[in-house]
């Protein structure tokens, strides 16, 4: 029998790829003042959402490469409060990437 293969998605930070199930999949909420962006862990929220693994280093990186507003496709920069605080909330998991060690 033939295994299946995993989705695979690239996280907007580290632009390195990894099954979706390892990466946090994160939305652009609109709302008066503009889009806020939202963690998405269960991955059941509507709409666009960009991939990213839930590490503070690849958060920073994608900030400030300004990814989050290109991948979600919204104009302007996006208000990062609420993810900055998700991520910190979460203990600390280590992240597997598949080209080290080569």
């Amino acid at each position: 029998m033939a295994r299946r293969a995993l989705p695979e998605r690239t996280c907007v930070g580290c632009r390195r790829r990894a099954p979706a199930s390892e990466l946090l999949r994160i939305v652009a909420v609109g709302n008066e003042a503009g889009f806020s962006l939202r963690p998405d862990p269960t991955r059941t929220l509507p709409g666009r959402g960009a991939n990213m693994h839930p590490d503070p280093a690849c958060f920073a990186q994608a900030v400030r490469r300004r990814a989050f507003g290109r991948a979600l496709r919204v104009a302007g920069v996006p208000d990062d409060g609420a993810l900055a605080e998700y991520l910190t909330r979460q203990p600390p998991r280590p992240v597997t990437r598949s080209d080290e060690g080569r």
